[in-house]
């Protein structure tokens, strides 16, 4: 099996490859390594060969297994990347340094008082339903104008977009147009790709991407 500094050197080699045709610096790609339903000691190698920017899905798995970490590796920075309920906001803003799933108003309200109450301003990305689809959360594109508005108005941190494009199809035409958007919004950061599809989001654009499997191998329980 292939060491854990192993797969991480291949996905940055793989990132700095795309970079090239893009005109872009490999620097101004994020990897987030997907760290949720993992255990510490999956999660370990990566902190020794380095790495430092994970993500998990759930509030409480996250303070089961950080604090331990962090106190190892006090340089972490942990992204939320999961659905956030809104009566988890207090614990997700004292716990995260960004949050990728914000889409609607009771949330943003619900992270506003919480942020207020920590005295502490949580980057966020407002998710896009880009693909539209009845079972996925997100912001609806007609409605995205209007709720970044309120975003910005509600002085949270703007860190830029996020998306889940349909699986099963081609995810070039939802990266670029969740591209698009941000530049018709005037927002920069595109938090897009995955395991499966990383390299063509950063061929399009993207600043950080989740990457769980290519890292860790098959999921957990």
């Amino acid at each position: 099996m292939e060491s854990a500094a192993t797969r991480l050197a291949e996905i940055e080699a793989n990132v700095a490859r795309m970079c090239k045709p893009a005109r872009r610096q490999p620097a101004d790609v994020t990897l987030i390594a997907v760290s949720k339903t993992h255990p510490a000691e999956r999660i370990l190698p990566l902190l020794d060969a380095g790495h430092r920017v994970f993500g998990e899905n759930r509030v409480q798995e996250a303070q089961d297994k950080w604090p331990a970490l962090r106190d190892k590796f006090p340089d972490t920075e942990l992204h939320l990347i999961g659905q956030l309920q809104s009566n988890k906001a207090d614990d997700a803003v004292a716990m995260f340094d960004a949050i990728h799933s914000l889409d609607r108003l009771s949330l943003l309200n619900a992270l506003a008082k919480a942020m207020d109450k920590a005295g502490r301003r949580v980057p966020c990305f407002v998710q896009v339903n880009i693909g539209e689809e009845d079972q996925k959360g997100g912001c609806s594109i007609a409605g995205l104008p209007a709720f970044l508005a309120r975003v910005r108005s509600a002085d949270i941190p703007l860190a830029g977009l996020m998306c889940l494009p349909p699986a099963d199809t081609e995810p070039a035409p939802f990266f670029a147009f969740l591209a698009k958007l941000a530049r018709d919004n005037g927002t920069e950061g595109l938090s897009m790709g995955m395991s499966g599809d990383y390299e063509t989001a950063v061929q399009l654009g993207a600043t950080h991407i989740r990457v769980g499997s290519a890292l860790f191998g098959a999921r957990g329980g």
